[in-house]
Order: structure tokens, then C-alpha cells, then sequence
């Protein structure tokens, strides 16, 4: 049987099942579970106790499984940002398995795709196909049979990640729900509790479910969140974009918009201030010889796709905002929207000598890389300027 625009026939049941079980799992029971313990007698039979211990373990394992997708299934063996020892591709092959996203060889085959056929129909969330769809839709239901898996040759030579291809789920169900469950009734047992089985559900439910719904939803929002809401100061071409909220969900991923220009650069969080701690852990385990050959793309790039987005933009931008102004106002601001344009063609310019500079590795120096992000200042401050009296006419 077919519903208009809902293809049952491609419904993937078993994935279905499961995202949606635990999802519902973790917006019912664990919040009944939690009420009934908070209101049970200290005494009472079926008192939890050892909570200090079950949410340590949900800390943990949120962290453990989410670096195991960012830092493993995405810099690692989706973009080769970086080449990583086999105690650490261990141990994100283990806590990746456990977040229940598939295995790093299909999860990479995708995510390849996505970043080769962003915003097309081959993309496998296509943000253009709507919210849901990007989020959890795609993997719920395929609107076309799934094509062949060629593009990771690459992960396919290496033994580890086809053992964790071959075993995935096993290894998932045992890292992820039986281990947490087992190690809450160790703890239990051996402090003498009531009722240690009860310590064991509470860690199955805490550090189990709720953190693999958590650490799942918080990947899905790069698909859907980072490709609809933020900032794309280095591009246009393309949904993705940068967000600081996002990212202090996703141990960095937000910033979306650096990571499509640029996406074999280990950092997505480019600049000093922004959150991401992914990037700060493969900066420390190369400093401790466990990762090496980080790729970094080089500021002379960076900052040129500022430039030239930038020079895109501002005229447009100057010419939007000087258009909802009095004839008064506009008059008034006539200097600044003239100079706006004569820095739009200046930026364009500049950005193309920085781009020549970085192809060719010449030398860019420090005060050239100061002049121009005072340039790109300068155009930010423009603007502002324009929205403040566009702000005043208004009124």
C-alpha cells in the first residue's frame, strides 16, 4: 500500500524501530523512572542508589561516543584529516559503534556523497527536501534504492574498520547498552546496595538510552540545523553554515559553513575563539605521538574565501539596506554607501592576489594578514552603520 508523498514501500523498519523506540523510550520512561525515585522513600525497596556513579557514566559515555562520530567517523576515516594509531581508531570504532549510526565504512560512504552532491538530489539528507527529511527522515525512509558503495576504497582496506563493519551492532549492543548495565550492578554489588539490579537499570537507561538518543539527535542536527540556521562567511554556493549553538551540541561540528569549503582540515572550529573541543583532542594526541600528518588549511586560504564572500555580499547587502531609507537618510549616507562599494571591488581584488598567494605558497606576511581582516572590519562596521539608520528611519 502507498500514501501519497510517504513511500511506505521504502520504509527501513528495523532502523525505524529503533530510532523511534528509543526516542519514545527516552521521553517516557526515563522521565517516569527518574520521578519515581525522586519521590521514593530513601528506604523503600527499588530506591536507586549509586546515582553519583550512573550519571558519571552518562558523562562519559556521552563524550566517549560522541568523539567516537566527530573525531573518528568524521575527521578520521570520512575526511583523512589526520592519520591516527590503532589504539585510537580502536577506541572510536568501539564508542562509535555504541552510538547506533551504523558503521564508520557506511556512515563515511555517506557522508562522502553528502559533501560531493550537497543540495543536490544525490545528496543522501538534502536539506532541500525539507527539516525532518535532513534530520532523521532519510535515514527512516529511502526515496531511492541506495546505490553502491564505491567511494570508500580507501576504509575498506583497513582491517580494523571492516571488523567493526562486519560486527557493528554486536559491538554496539555490547559497548553501549550491556557494558554500562553490567558495570551498574558491579558497582552495586560490590558497595553492598539494596539493590544493585536496580543501580544496573538505572545506568542501562541513563548512560544506555537517553545518551544514545542525546548523542544521536545532536548529529542530526548538523544535517538539518547547520544547513538551515547561522552565518556563512565563507560561502554562498552552498546551504551549510556556521553555528556556535550547534557546535556546543556537537563537540564542534557547528561551524558547518568553514567545514564545506575547507572539509580536510582537521579543525571546523578554525578561529581561536570558537568551541571546538574535537580539535583541541587531535591537537593533543599528536602532541603525545598518537595522531600525525594533521591537515591544516593554510590562513592565506581562509582568509581569502572571507574576501571574496565578502565582496559578494556587501554591495548587495549596502544596496538592500540604503534602498529602505528616506531620501533624507540615504542622502545623509551617501559617503558611506560609495565607500561600501569602492571596498566591495577592492575586497574582490584582494581576495583573488591572497588566493594567488596561497596557491603558490608565497610568503603572505603578518601585517598583509592584518590589513585585510581590518578591511573585512571595516565592512562589518559599514554595514552596521546602515542597519543602525535603517533602524532610525523605521522608527
Amino acid at each position: 500500500m502507498k500514501f501519497r508523498n510517504f513511500p511506505i514501500y521504502r520504509i527501513e523498519w528495523i532502523t525505524s524501530i529503533f530510532l523511534i523506540g528509543t526516542a519514545l523510550l527516552s521521553l517516557t520512561v526515563v522521565p517516569w523512572f527518574l520521578w519515581t525515585q525522586y519521590h521514593l522513600a530513601a528506604d523503600a525497596p527499588g530506591k536507586v542508589q549509586g546515582w553519583a556513579f550512573v550519571w558519571a557514566m552518562f558523562v562519559f559515555y556521552y563524550y566517549a561516543t560522541g568523539f567516537g562520530i566527530t573525531l573518528g567517523y568524521h575527521r578520521l576515516f570520512s575526511h583523512l584529516s589526520f592519520k591516527a594509531k590503532w589504539p585510537v581508531k580502536l577506541f572510536v570504532l568501539l564508542f562509535g559503534a555504541a552510538s547506533f549510526e551504523n558503521s564508520a565504512l557506511d556512515w563515511s560512504a555517506d557522508h562522502r556523497i553528502h559533501h560531493k552532491h550537497v543540495d543536490e538530489d544525490e545528496d543522501p539528507y538534502d536539506i532541500s527536501k525539507g527539516f525532518f527529511y535532513a534530520h532523521i527522515g532519510w535515514l527512516l525512509f529511502r526515496l531511492k534504492p541506495k546505490p553502491p558503495v564505491t567511494n570508500v576504497k580507501d576504509l575498506e582496506a583497513d582491517p580494523l574498520v571492516m571488523w567493526q563493519h562486519r560486527y557493528v551492532q554486536w559491538i554496539g549492543l555490547t559497548v553501549g547498552f550491556i557494558t554500562p548495565t553490567l558495570l551498574g550492578w558491579a558497582w552495586g554489588y560490590f558497595n553492598g546496595y539494596a539493590s544493585p539490579g536496580m543501580t544496573a537499570l538505572a545506568a542501562f537507561l541513563i548512560a544506555g538510552l537517553l545518551r544514545t538518543v542525546v548523542v544521536q539527535q545532536g548529529t542530526f542536527c548538523i544535517n538539518s540545523l547547520c544547513h538551515m540556521v547561522g552565518r556563512q562567511p565563507y560561502s554562498t554556493t552552498h546551504s551549510a553554515r556556521d553555528s556556535g549553538s550547534v557546535a556546543l551540541l556537537t563537540f564542534g561540528e557547528g561551524y558547518h559553513n568553514y567545514h564545506h569549503e575547507f572539509q580536510h582540515d582537521y579543525r571546523n572550529g578554525v578561529k581561536a575563539w570558537q568551541f571546538d573541543p574535537t580539535k583541541w583532542i587531535i591537537w593533543s594526541l599528536e602532541k603525545i605521538g598518537m595522531v600525525q600528518d594533521l591537515r591544516r588549511v593554510p590562513d592565506a586560504r581562509i582568509l581569502a574565501a572571507e574576501l571574496k564572500e565578502k565582496s559578494r555580499t556587501l554591495g548587495s547587502d549596502i544596496d538592500k539596506l540604503a534602498a529602505r531609507l528616506d531620501a533624507r537618510t540615504r542622502e545623509l549616507k551617501a559617503r558611506t554607501i560609495a565607500a561600501a562599494h569602492a571596498l566591495a571591488k577592492e575586497l574582490a581584488e584582494r581576495s583573488e592576489a591572497l588566493k594567488e598567494a596561497a596557491l603558490t605558497k608565497a610568503d603572505v606576511g603578518t601585517e598583509t594578514m592584518t590589513e585585510l581582516r581590518s578591511l573585512l572590519q571595516e565592512a562589518a562596521e559599514m554595514l552596521e552603520s546602515l542597519r543602525r539608520a535603517d533602524a532610525g528611519a523605521t522608527a
